[in-house]
């Protein structure tokens, strides 16, 4: 498929209008039926959604086995691990040991299946311990987890910015974000954990190359959750403003992207600007995939899935679109489907800030035209 059409910027554009309209710039399947004059589908929008499987508590994780046969889910209250397949069932595959909630941000969060799993059946998990956040590796046979085993800890925690995604990277290291713990002044220490994102050898070790000899890959970051790879292997990184400006970075070695002495775009000599900004009540975004050269980002209290276009193989995004809003609530996760012109999409809103009960939150199907 290819985005940069004449038709798709025609699409667009006129999609972007229509974000603060509602219905039609929201393209869901029911939507769309119901509005003749809603835009004609185009390469790389959604064209629809559907709820793929329900019954889940604050899933925030997603991580896909590398042969595409199915996902493991986190959830970030009750620790608990879901096999989930490409047709929604789902089945208990084990909980993490020593994890803790925080009463807010922290718990079990992120997880990443490691890119030899069928040689070694290693898989990753970030999440909240009596010390700290940690990264563990356990063991998955596929039917079940094991071998709990500490790879890296001394992540500082706090009721609130934990950061806690994981991903592996083309170079084959891992990489995961870490919050400021609510002490901003960690973001800009070197040899802190915190406020970053830090890149990994799977025995937890600082991946060869790091900028600082550590394992710190970039710093100045508040509350990082969004990190995803583009066709040409850059990363690409979302975060949580503090009360005027959520981010979207593209991530270089070394780089200091400014928390907190900047939020959103200044011009502090040393600091690295983001490519995207949005006010915090339309965004708050906690997780990025990418899929045809475009960004998707999952969007918290601005409860909506963000399109965002990479301008071929620049540096520049183009015009951000918003879908869904406000119509499945707070959006936590959103992963792109191996294989498939598929992403799923994580709900939050069996928590303080969603006020559902436990089991109301679902994972949701969004198919790319």
């Amino acid at each position: 498929m290819t985005a940069g059409t004449a038709l798709s910027l025609a699409a667009g554009l006129l999609l972007a209008g229509l974000t603060g309209l509602g219905s039609s710039a929201q393209a869901d399947t029911a939507t769309t039926a119901a509005n003749p004059a809603a835009p004609a589908a185009v390469d790389g929008v959604p064209t629809s959604v559907s709820t793929l499987t329900t019954g889940l508590t604050v899933p925030w994780g997603v991580g896909w086995m590398p042969d595409g046969s199915h996902a493991l889910v986190t959830e970030r209250d009750d620790f608990r691990v879901w096999k989930v397949a490409p047709d929604g069932a789902k089945t208990q595959v084990g909980t993490v040991p020593e994890s803790q909630t925080t009463n807010g941000e922290g718990g079990l969060m992120g997880v990443a299946v490691d890119p030899d799993w069928a040689t070694n059946h290693h898989v990753y998990v970030m999440h909240t311990a009596a010390e700290g956040n940690r990264i563990a590796r356990m063991t998955y046979d596929g039917t079940s987890l094991s071998g709990y085993k500490v790879i890296l800890q001394g992540i500082a925690k706090a009721r609130y910015h934990n950061g806690g995604r994981l991903a592996f990277g083309p170079d084959g290291y891992l990489y995961a974000t870490t919050g400021d713990a609510q002490n901003t002044a960690l973001a800009q220490d070197r040899n802190s954990l915190n406020g970053k994102i830090l890149r990994l050898t799977t025995s937890g070790k600082p991946a060869p190359g790091n900028p600082f000899g550590n394992h710190v890959y970039s710093l100045g970051h508040r509350n990082p959750q969004g990190l995803a790879f583009d066709r040409n292997g850059r990363l690409w990184e979302a975060e949580f403003g503090n009360t005027r400006f959520d981010e979207l970075n593209l991530i270089k070695p070394g780089a200091n992207y400014g928390w907190p002495t900047c939020e959103g775009t200044c011009s502090v000599a040393g600091m690295t600007n983001p490519k995207k900004t949005w006010t915090t009540g339309e965004a708050s975004p906690s997780a990025i995939a990418i899929a045809d050269n475009v960004v998707y980002m999952a969007a918290l209290r601005g409860q909506r899935l963000w399109r965002i276009p990479i301008e071929g193989d620049t540096e520049n995004v183009g015009t951000a679109t918003a879908y869904y809003v406000g119509t499945y609530g707070r959006l936590r996760t959103v992963v792109k489907v191996p294989g498939r012109d598929q992403l799923w999409l994580t709900t939050t809103n069996a928590d303080a800030n969603g006020g559902q009960p436990d089991g109301a939150d679902r994972v949701l199907r969004v198919t790319l035209g």
